[in-house]
């Protein structure tokens, strides 16, 4: 358990406390709720660049921190789209376009990773920088609606933000699509087999 895990562990820890929150908040329209879902946030996508800075700069990369930080973060972004795609008085919305298209591309990705585990043996995650992007964006977006920054700025700058994480949450999602492709082509057990 290196220090980079235990960093990704808490980043985990951390997102049940900011459901309930953003949960209460809608529920009350309390503004205590909303400043500690801010602060759980603003912490875990703080701590996202500790634990890799941590990784890279003190060789504290492991099989189990590649698995963890990604987790983390789509815990945490899923959660957050998910909570802000609800109708509620005191929070704006994110599009529910928006939201199909991130779960969408997740369970795929889920699915694809399942499927290439079972008959690869391993799977070999490539990062496109369009994937983060689209972890960018969306982080920008969940922040945007917290903040309440949709209601203080004009809406089509909150679009604009939210369709280019669309795009670039399904284009990552084609790329991942590709890339399991040809891992699964590469196999043996997708070539046919010889008749008898």
């Amino acid at each position: 358990m290196t220090t980079a895990n235990k960093v990704t562990i808490f980043r985990i820890l951390l997102i049940p406390f900011f459901v309930v929150e953003v949960l209460y908040y809608m529920k009350t329209g309390n503004e205590t709720h909303r400043f500690c879902a801010m602060l759980a946030f603003g912490v875990a996508a703080i701590c996202d660049g500790v634990d890799g800075y941590i990784a890279r700069h003190y060789n504290q990369r492991s099989e189990l921190g590649a698995i963890l930080d990604p987790l983390a973060d789509k815990l945490l972004l899923v959660s957050g789209v998910v909570l802000f795609s609800l109708d509620n008085p005191h929070l704006g919305s994110i599009p529910l376009w928006l939201t199909g298209t991130i779960i969408g591309r997740d369970l795929v990705i889920l699915i694809g990773m399942v499927v290439i585990q079972m008959i690869v043996g391993k799977v070999a995650v490539q990062p496109s920088w369009l994937g983060k992007a689209a972890t960018l964006l969306q982080i920008i977006c969940v922040a945007w609606i917290l903040l309440k920054w949709d209601r203080l700025l004009e809406a089509r700058w909150f679009f604009g933000w939210a369709l280019g994480a669309a795009i670039c949450t399904g284009a990552s999602g084609l790329i991942y699509v590709w890339n399991g492709a040809r891992q699964l082509s590469s196999h043996p057990a997708s070539l046919p087999t010889a008749k008898q």
